[in-house]
């Protein structure tokens, strides 16, 4: 993987891409948050591991700026902030992971192999179709009557588990746990916000709607009409 490390503490900055390189991975490395934006603007990236407290420009802000661009780069946020409500902003912002800090170096080559799997993962089928929707799963692209749509790496991670389980009700908890990772349903609108941005997206000027809320169940994308 090529892997951008933005990360102001010297010893955690070479603790982890001392650790990353002895697994094979290219690392580049940057102190400051006005840097390590210049340098993920610059290049392309397999994985960004971004500390949340930088000076400069601080990661949440990065982040923003990277996910309004349209940065398809997987993002791993670090920081101090242990509790769920940190974890959550960062996650809604367009985070792929968090992790706290203190961190064990092998807990963290695992999360970023494991989101790195989400976009590199070969898989048997290629393209899947709901309706008039279309997801090319090995380009990551989706078409709706013939017309690309651009979504963020984590609308198309939503997209991609909904279309997979297409004609089935999908809870917010299933959502949760397999496109976020949360192994518990702490409570939050996260899902609610994502699933509201990607309707915008895949039926703006397309009709019909496809992607439903079933009260008090969950989300249900599909081209049959309900009653």
């Amino acid at each position: 993987m090529k892997i951008l490390l933005v990360e102001d503490d010297i010893d955690t900055r070479t603790y982890v891409s001392s650790g990353l390189r002895a697994k094979g991975h290219a690392v580049d490395e940057s102190g400051d948050g006005n840097e390590g934006l210049l340098r993920a603007c610059a290049q392309d990236y397999d994985v960004i591991v971004l500390d949340r407290m930088l000076p400069a420009l601080d990661g949440m802000s990065i982040l923003k700026k990277l996910r309004s661009c349209g940065t398809q780069a997987r993002v791993l946020m670090l920081t101090a902030l242990g509790d769920v409500d940190a974890r959550i902003d960062g996650m809604e912002a367009g985070a792929d992971d968090y992790l706290g800090k203190p961190f064990a170096l092998n807990e963290l080559i695992a999360r970023l192999n494991a989101i790195s799997r989400r976009s590199t993962h070969a898989n048997t089928m290629t393209l899947l179709r709901v309706g008039e929707l279309e997801l090319d799963l090995a380009m990551q692209r989706v078409h709706r009557a013939g017309k690309q749509i651009h979504l963020q790496p984590r609308e198309w991670d939503l997209l991609k588990y909904l279309a997979l389980h297409a004609d089935e009700v999908v809870t917010r908890s299933m959502l949760l746990e397999h496109v976020w990772g949360f192994q518990s349903s702490p409570h939050t609108n996260l899902v609610d916000t994502h699933v509201c941005r990607l309707r915008s997206k895949i039926e703006r000027e397309v009709g019909p709607r496809i992607l439903r809320t079933v009260r008090g169940e969950g989300y249900l994308l599909s081209v049959k009409q309900g009653p």
